[in-house]
């Protein structure tokens, strides 16, 4: 079996392919790559996720990296991704690991590696891991160490992550404020390791926090996947239509992403989420700088950046991509269509809590509710309308529907016509009227996804449509 990494990490069925043996595999070549490169001083900090035996392969990281004689910081509890991205950067670790598969259904299972600067690993490093792991012999003959041993002889450290990356985020944004503005709030953790933190950040003030979903479920019930999407949040959606509540927010299974729910119960899409967000670090917080978005993310980002004098930049899926990027243009902001954004001062990668952090001072500051700030966001830009369409497909047929996308010959997709093509992740159509579509294979699932936006949700529909029977023929 070939072990390879996706847009953000190895992800696989734990029913398959995802077993311990892989795990040591892993594990090992991110202590052979530590140790070459004389980071394995500087200790490996691991965490994970609320899933079916994520604390199991936790530990097997950790006895791996203590047999291969690398301090170890092992999180006592499942930890978000950003918590733990932080707490790497905060102790100044070599390097993470995260034992998650993010918002993939219950089946699965994944491992983040985790650089020094607490990002998503580039794609150079991801490919110096794949040849180390194809290196590797068997897994049996890995060697490892015990936890309790480990943590008798000084090479291991328990630790509760919450803290340090609580008093940090407390600094991003006014909390003060957030906390005695008054909200009624909703929080849909979706099972996840996301869950208490905002009930925990808006504590001591007259901002109210309810809590859905959030106990610790590896089954992740009555949903298709911990994804804060629509399809997904019925019970938020439920919540908010039948409350005074002023906005619902959801975290996915590890909490880098969010998805957001206005005071009557509708949905936001997350490039409005991102659109939002955007304008508040650019007009209320009178932030300057470039900011960074996937090829998937809208076109109204593009749309605040020339109000407002700062430099877009695109870029493929994945904070693998983004975050390098971030870093190197000192960028205030990074977004991609998953509902996943980083920000300046923190760690260049994905946090689902700032994000509803930032929605909140926005609210805040403005007094408006979601649904009026959608609004006036949409008198400044125009009206966007978006959706993403995922088509499953049989991993045999992944070259044949790659060779037909790439033989078809577009000059306009639904009733729009076609200005240029970009072939840096999938297939983008640049179409006119400020409108996109987007066929790319998934990163992390086997998945074919058509993403679109127009001025109407009906243009946008025929675009979805006219793209999936391209695909599915």
């Amino acid at each position: 079996m070939t072990i390879q990494f996706g847009t953000d990490g190895w992800r696989a069925l734990m029913s398959e392919e995802f077993t311990v043996e892989n795990v040591k595999i892993c594990a090992q070549a991110v202590c052979d790559f530590m140790s070459d490169r004389d980071m394995g001083q500087n200790g490996l900090i691991i965490g994970y996720d609320t899933r079916f035996n994520s604390e199991v392969f936790a530990k097997t990281v950790a006895e791996v990296a203590s047999g291969n004689h690398i301090p170890v910081i092992l999180c006592d509890r499942p930890c978000p991704t950003p918590v733990l991205s932080y707490n790497l950067v905060s102790r100044e670790c070599g390097a993470g690991v995260v034992i998650t598969a993010s918002h993939n259904s219950k089946e699965w299972n994944g491992f983040k590696f985790k650089p020094p600067y607490g990002g998503s690993a580039s794609p150079e490093i991801i490919s110096e891991i794949e040849a180390y792991i194809a290196n590797i012999g068997p897994a049996e003959k890995i060697p490892t160490m015990p936890i309790d041993h480990a943590e008798e002889i000084g090479l291991l450290e328990k630790i509760d992550p919450e803290p340090t990356y609580l008093n940090h985020i407390a600094q991003m944004v006014n909390l003060n404020r957030i906390r005695n503005a008054g909200l009624n709030i909703a929080v849909d953790s979706m099972h996840g390791a996301g869950s208490k933190y905002f009930a925990k950040l808006m504590e001591g003030g007259t901002s109210n926090v309810v809590e859905l979903r959030s106990e610790h479920d590896p089954n992740f019930p009555d949903m298709i996947q911990p994804e804060p999407i629509k399809k997904n949040l019925g019970p938020l959606i439920d919540f908010m239509e039948g409350s005074n509540f002023d906005v619902g927010l959801a975290t996915d299974g590890d909490a880098d992403r969010l998805g957001l729910i206005d005071e009557d119960g509708n949905y936001i899409s997350t490039l409005h989420a991102f659109s939002l967000i955007c304008k508040h670090l650019l007009e209320n917080l009178e932030m300057k700088g470039p900011i960074i978005k996937s090829v998937t993310m809208t076109n109204i980002i593009n749309k605040l950046g020339e109000l407002h004098e700062v430099e877009v930049i695109d870029t493929p899926v994945g904070f693998k991509y983004l975050g390098p990027v971030m870093m190197e243009e000192n960028a205030i902001a990074a977004g991609e269509e998953s509902g996943g954004y980083g920000f300046t001062g923190h760690i260049p990668e994905r946090d689902g809590l700032l994000s509803g952090l930032m929605i909140l001072d926005l609210m805040s500051i403005t007094q408006l509710n979601p649904s009026d700030l959608l609004e006036e966001l949409e008198e400044l830009v125009g009206v966007y309308h978006y959706d993403r369409h995922d088509i499953s497909f049989e991993e045999r047929d992944r070259e044949c529907k790659l060779l037909r996308i790439a033989d078809t010959q577009f000059e306009s997709i639904g009733d729009l016509k076609v200005i240029s093509t970009d072939d840096r992740d999938g297939l983008k159509l640049n179409l006119e009227e400020n409108s996109w579509a987007l066929i790319r294979f998934s990163g992390t699932e086997p998945l074919i996804r058509i993403y679109a936006e127009a001025p109407t949700a009906n243009q946008v529909e025929k675009i979805i449509q006219n793209c999936s029977k391209i695909v599915e023929q």
